[in-house]
Parts: C-alpha cells; sequence; structure tokens
C-alpha cells in the first residue's frame, strides 16, 4: 500500500507534515493555525476526515501552535509523551491525550507509528517512522546529532524528511548572538546542512526516492543553496525543499524507485563488443 506525504509548513515558525494511505493519515506536530492547517490541506486536496491523530515529537511553540484547536475541533487524540505534555502546558481533553514510548509501535488503521528518541533540546524529543506494509517515512528534524538510532532507521526509509537547518558559514557569520549559535550547532540544536549532507550519502539506500529537506533557518541558510548541494549527489531521488511559508505538493511513496546506474564501469555486453574489437 502506497503513502501520500506533504510538509505543510517547515521551520521555526511552524511544522506539521501529513502521512496517510488513501484510508486514514497522521499529523507529526501540529505548530500552525487550525486555520492555516485547513487551508493547505484544502489547497493540496486532503481531508481532514482522514487524519485520525497527531503526533507529538517535543514541546517547542513551532510543533505545537495549533494542536490544541486542531484535537478539540476534530475529536483528534494527541499522542503526547507525559513529560512533553507537562512541559508544553498544553490544555488538551483527558479523553483525547494518548502517551506512547519510545520503540512501542502505535497503530493507526493501516499505519504503523514509530517513534525513537532524539538529542534536542527538550525534555523528551522523539523523532518518527511511519509505516505501511513495507513502505516507510521518516520524519528526523530538530536534531542535534546524527545518532545511531537515526541512521539505522534512515536507512530504511523509502523517503524521509530529514533537518537541514544552517549554512556553517552563514551561522557563524551570521547576526545571532554567540549563546543562540552556540544553542544551534552544540550537540542538541539542529542539524546543519554538511552533517545533513553526510547522512544522506553515507546512509542513503537504494530504494529512496523522496527527500524533502526541512526546518531550514530563514536567517542562517538558502533554499537554492540547499537545494543544489544535495542534488550533486541525489543519484535519482527527487530532493525538495520544504517550505517555512507554504505546503509542498502531495508525494506519493509506493516503493517504485530505482536507483539510477551510475557506474563507470562497462556491462557485460559492452565489455564483450569491446573484446571483439581488438580482433
Amino acid at each position: 500500500m502506497s503513502l501520500f506525504i506533504s510538509s505543510l509548513n517547515s521551520g521555526s515558525n511552524g511544522n506539521c507534515y501529513y502521512i496517510g494511505n488513501a484510508q486514514e493519515a497522521v499529523l507529526v506536530d501540529a505548530g500552525i493555525s487550525c486555520l492555516e492547517t485547513e487551508k493547505r490541506m484544502k489547497r493540496l486536496g486532503l481531508g481532514f476526515d482522514k487524519v485520525k491523530a497527531i503526533f507529538i515529537s517535543h514541546e517547542h511553540a513551532d510543533h505545537i501552535r495549533g494542536v490544541e484547536v486542531l484535537s478539540r475541533k476534530y475529536s483528534l487524540p494527541v499522542y503526547i509523551t507525559p513529560k512533553t505534555k507537562l512541559n508544553s502546558r498544553l490544555a488538551l481533553e483527558k479523553h483525547l491525550t494518548k502517551p506512547f514510548c519510545a520503540t512501542r509501535p502505535v497503530q493507526i488503521g493501516g499505519l504503523e507509528i514509530l517513534a525513537f528518541p532524539k538529542l534536542h533540546d527538550a525534555i523528551e524529543p522523539h523523532s518518527f517512522v511511519i509505516g505501511c506494509n513495507h513502505i516507510k517515512v521518516g520524519i528526523f528534524t530538530d536534531i542535534g546529532f546524527a545518532c545511531k538510532q537515526l541512521i539505522h532507521h534512515f536507512k530504511q526509509c523509502h523517503a524521509a524528511f530529514l533537518e537541514a537547518n544552517y549554512d556553517d558559514e552563514m551561522l557563524v557569520n551570521g547576526r545571532y548572538p554567540y549563546h543562540l549559535k552556540h544553542r544551534i550547532r552544540g550537540g542538541k540544536g539542529h542539524l546543519s546542512n554538511a552533517q545533513a549532507l553526510q547522512v544522506f550519502k553515507e546512509h542513503k539506500p537504494d530504494f529512496m526516492g523522496h527527500l524533502l529537506l526541512s526546518h531550514l533557518s530563514k536567517d542562517n541558510n538558502c533554499p537554492k543553496l540547499v537545494q543544489q548541494l544535495f542534488e550533486c549527489c541525489a543519484n535519482g531521488t527527487e530532493i525538495i525543499v520544504a517550505s517555512r511559508d507554504a505546503e509542498t505538493a502531495v508525494y506519493l511513496i509506493d516503493g517504485s524507485f530505482v536507483k539510477k546506474q551510475t557506474s563507470n564501469k562497462p556491462t557485460a555486453k559492452e565489455q564483450s563488443k569491446m573484446q571483439l574489437s581488438l580482433f
């Protein structure tokens, strides 16, 4: 069964990601308003009747701003760890508040949502992998460092939202105060372009068809720069830069991607022709 994915918004001003199959869907984070979420989904032809739950990665405002209204309006259960809920101070309906634990999958219809811990300056932050049959999509943002668990799950994904928050040179020479620069690049902040590119180059599976570069900094990054950086080594994987101001298209993830042949080594047929030409 295929998955349909879209970034409704990605950045420090709000994060919200849609992942679903033909019957049901979930939102990972809800950091933009209910009204804006509705507008963007409507433009994409996505209905809220299919959304069955919201999963919260951590308590920062750009990931939870729209949760309360969305949950109440559509009676959506919110999957959130107890510590994250406490620190978020969200006023959620008790019967719609669902705890989750790392490495224990949650089944939502035909979707399986697996959480695992990530390195970020929040109380109990998690990344997610959403699967449907053999198709897997990862949501890997707000990461200070590419840990072993991230790499393990990235290697299994047919598509991924991967953070590429800042360009090192732009951050160093930018206007941010030292303490903020240190927070961003201190191991529990955000993943740089170079760090994300290393993950992509070294650990991308041959079957990864789409990579959505996410949570770009407004001040310390450039979408065109990031696009060019990753397309140089994409080897056929479609590279999309998720916007901090608008939704992306909806992408079909069905596992049909085939890695492009990039080897310069001649095929057996070509070798045979070369040998014959020597005589």
